[in-house]
C-alpha cells in the first residue's frame, strides 16, 4: 500500500525533534557573568536554536523614573549598567538638561568627558578580560582587572564611591575634582599604556584565542544596520558611527580622536575594536585633563535647577534658601511640558533616555534605550550553527549587562 507523503514528512519532523535536546544555559551559570537565561536547542553539540529569556532581576527601572525626581534617579542609573555607572550618570543628566534647556559650564563638560571615558575603559577592560577568561586566558584577565581597580580608586577619590557613583547632578556635579583625583588620573595615564601593550602581546596573536574567536559569531555590516546595532558591536562590522563624532555632545567636539572600526564582524573583531577604543579614550582623557578650563562645575544658583554645594548651604543665605526649596519644599524645578530624547555613546553603544515633562520635578514618562537589550537580541542570529563551546565567546564579545535587559 503506498505511503502518504504528508504522513512520512510528519514522521520525519517528529523524529528530528526527538533527536534535538533542550539545554537551559543560565540564569546562573559561571560563563554568563550575569543573571540571564538562554534556552538552547542542540543537535549534539551544534546549536540549532537559541531563545533569550530576560527579566530575572525584576528591577522596573523605567517605572522608578516616574516616581523619583531628576536628581534622585541618578542612583538608579548606577544600577542599570553597574560596569560603567559613571557613563549612565552622564547620559541621564544629559537628557534632563536637554529637557530643562540648561547649558553646562565648560569645566563641568570636561570633567564629565573625563569620567565617561574612564568608565568606557573600565567597561572594556571587564569585557575583554572576562572574554579572555572564558577561553582560557587567565593571566590576561588578571591584567585587565588590576587596571579596573585603579579606575575604581580614581572614582573613590572623586566621589567617595567605588561602584555606584551617583556623581552627576542636574546642571553640574556632586563637587569638583580634587588635586588628589587629578594626581591619580595622571598616574593612570602614565602607566596604563604599558599594561595595554602587554595585554595585546598576550592575546592578539595567541593561537588558542584566535581559533576560539575568528570566524565565530559573524555579523555583517548590513545585518548590523538592520538590527539597530551600535557601539563596538556595530563598528566591528564596519559601521562607522559614533555619537561622539556624528552628534557631538558635552565637549567632544574639542578633542581629536579616531573612531575605531573593523570589517570582519566576528568575536575577534569585537575584541580588537574594544582594545583600540581604550587607547582613544585614554587620548581623550589626556586632552581633557591638560586643557581643563577653570571656573565652577555648577550652573548658578539663580537657575534654581541644581542642588547647591554643602558649603553654599552652610555659609550663604542663597544656598540655604535654594536647598530648602528644592529638597524640603519640592519646588525647585520648572520643567516644561515637553518631550525629549538624548543619547550618549556609552561603552556598549547608544545609551538614550526619552523623557516627558509635565511641569513637576518628576518625569511623566521615562524610557531608556539600553545597548545591551539590542545586543542580546542578536545572540540567536550569531550563535545558530556554532557549537556549545562557542556560546561563551559570543556572549563575551557582546558584553551583556543583565540589568539593562530589565525594563
Amino acid at each position: 500500500m503506498p505511503q502518504n507523503p504528508a504522513s512520512s514528512l510528519r514522521e520525519s519532523n517528529e523524529s528530528e525533534q526527538d533527536y534535538l535536546w533542550t539545554l537551559n544555559f543560565g540564569p546562573q551559570h559561571p560563563a554568563t557573568h550575569t543573571t540571564l537565561r538562554i534556552v538552547l536547542k542542540l543537535d549534539g553539540e551544534r546549536v540549532v536554536d537559541a531563545i533569550p529569556d530576560i527579566g530575572f532581576l525584576h528591577s522596573g527601572f523605567e517605572k522608578l523614573g516616574e516616581h523619583l525626581n531628576y536628581n534622585q534617579y541618578v542612583t538608579v542609573t548606577d544600577r542599570m549598567n553597574y560596569i560603567s555607572p559613571m557613563a549612565n550618570n552622564v547620559a541621564w543628566h544629559t537628557a534632563v538638561e536637554k529637557l530643562l534647556g540648561i547649558e553646562l559650564t565648560r569645566r563641568c563638560q570636561y570633567i564629565r568627558v573625563i569620567v565617561a571615558e574612564l568608565a568606557r575603559i573600565s567597561d572594556h577592560l571587564l569585557c575583554v578580560g572576562a572574554m579572555g577568561l572564558d577561553v582560557g586566558a587567565f593571566t590576561f584577565f588578571l591584567y585587565a582587572f588590576y587596571q579596573r581597580e585603579r579606575i575604581y580608586d580614581i572614582f573613590e577619590s572623586l566621589c567617595g564611591a567605588r561602584f555606584t557613583n551617583s556623581y552627576t547632578r542636574v546642571g553640574g556635579l556632586m563637587h569638583d575634582m580634587s588635586d588628589v583625583t587629578v594626581g591619580k588620573i595622571r598616574e593612570f595615564i602614565r602607566e596604563f599604556p604599558r599594561t595595554l601593550s602587554d595585554m595585546e602581546r598576550l592575546l592578539n596573536r595567541n593561537r588558542i584565542f584566535q581559533d576560539r574567536t575568528k570566524g565565530i559569531g559573524v555579523l555583517t555590516r548590513d545585518e548590523a544596520i538592520n538590527r539597530s546595532c551600535s557601539g563596538p558591536v556595530a563598528r566591528a562590522s564596519g559601521v562607522t558611527r559614533d555619537l561622539r563624532k556624528d552628534e557631538p555632545y558635552l565637549a567632544y567636539a574639542d578633542f581629536d580622536f579616531r573612531v575605531c572600526c573593523a570589517t570582519a564582524g566576528d568575536c575577534f573583531a569585537r575584541y580588537y575594536v574594544r582594545m583600540a577604543e581604550m587607547r582613544e579614550s585614554l587620548s581623550i582623557v589626556v586632552q581633557a585633563l591638560e586643557n581643563l578650563p577653570a571656573g565652577p562645575v555648577q550652573v548658578g544658583l539663580n537657575e534654581r535647577a541644581t542642588l547647591p554645594g554643602k558649603q553654599d548651604v552652610y555659609r550663604t543665605i542663597e544656598g540655604t534658601i535654594t536647598h530648602f526649596e528644592m529638597v524640603m519644599a519640592n519646588r525647585g524645578f520648572e520643567v516644561p511640558c515637553e518631550e525629549v530624547y538624548a543619547a550618549n555613546e556609552a561603552a556598549n553603544g547608544e545609551l538614550g533616555f526619552y523623557l516627558v515633562g509635565d511641569g513637576s520635578d518628576v518625569a511623566y514618562r521615562a524610557r531608556c534605550r539600553p545597548p545591551s537589550l539590542i545586543n542580546f537580541a542578536l545572540f540567536p542570529h550569531l550563535i545558530c550553527g556554532h557549537t556549545l563551546s562557542d556560546i561563551v565567546a559570543v556572549l563575551g564579545s557582546l558584553n551583556i549587562i543583565a540589568a539593562e535587559l530589565d525594563r
